[in-house]
């Protein structure tokens, strides 16, 4: 046998395979749902501006430019900016019943990826550690200071990540999915997170910033700033972003 059957990635995927003769009676884990948003009730909030009707640019111009950034200049990033690439990877564009449709794709509407932000030069806001509020669309202070740094250590001490104006990180609510899918679910999980991902990407290119994806990551040491548990919210996902 190859070593690549042996190891937990290749099970994994075996285990979760749907097949025509089964999905009926295949036994699902009993997972509780989680709650469809996470909110920080008593942090301090920044409300976001919200300017995504101007003049739209080329998708297949950005598509074309787009590349991973990994040197950035020492420039600050707008608020007007930020809310742009937040909206962009987690907006909300409809709502349908119960669901809040969003700017990426998610299994099932149910959207798993949380959004945090360590702002290190925004223009108008104090550096620190913040999460997205997608419903109230605003940041919720859960931390003061150049947690930039932190975030860097964690990212394998990649020292460009510490460079730039703000780094967005995804942690992965894994009941919201799995409570419905089962073991399939976390495929789903890791595609909504590439969604997202790329979506801030395309974002970013068109508004002439530099970002790169990276999944090179201390999880714990993530999970630890983040104030998450690693269990049933964990960090799956950075990606930082500056002036080019």
């Amino acid at each position: 046998m190859s070593e690549l059957k042996k190891t937990t990635g290749y099970l994994f995927l075996q285990e979760s395979k749907l097949a025509r003769e089964t999905i009926g009676s295949a036994a699902r884990p009993a997972i509780p749902p989680a709650e469809p948003f996470k909110r920080y009730p008593s942090a301090e909030k920044v409300l976001l501006p919200r300017r995504w009707d101007g003049e739209r640019t080329n998708i297949w111009q950005v598509l074309q430019h787009r590349r991973s950034a990994r040197r950035y200049t020492q420039g600050t990033i707008s608020l007007a900016d930020l809310a742009l690439l937040l909206w962009a990877s987690q907006g909300v564009t409809a709502q349908a019943g119960p669901y809040y449709l969003r700017t990426a794709p998610s299994a099932g509407a149910l959207y798993p990826i949380e959004t945090y932000v360590a702002a290190d030069r925004v223009s108008g806001v104090e550096p620190g550690l913040f999460h997205f509020d997608v419903r109230g669309f605003q940041l919720e202070r859960l931390e003061s200071g150049r947690v930039i740094k932190r975030v860097a250590a964690a990212a394998l001490d990649q020292a460009f990540v510490s460079s730039a104006s703000v780094v967005f990180i995804w942690s992965a609510v894994l009941p919201r999915t799995m409570s419905k899918y089962g073991n399939r679910g976390l495929r789903y999980v890791f595609m909504d997170a590439g969604h997202v991902c790329q979506n801030l990407l395309l974002a970013a290119d068109a508004l002439g910033l530099g970002a790169c994806p990276v999944g090179a990551l201390f999880d714990d040491e993530l999970n630890e700033i983040l104030g998450v548990d690693g269990q049933e919210e964990t960090a799956v996902y950075i990606a930082p972003v500056g002036t080019v």
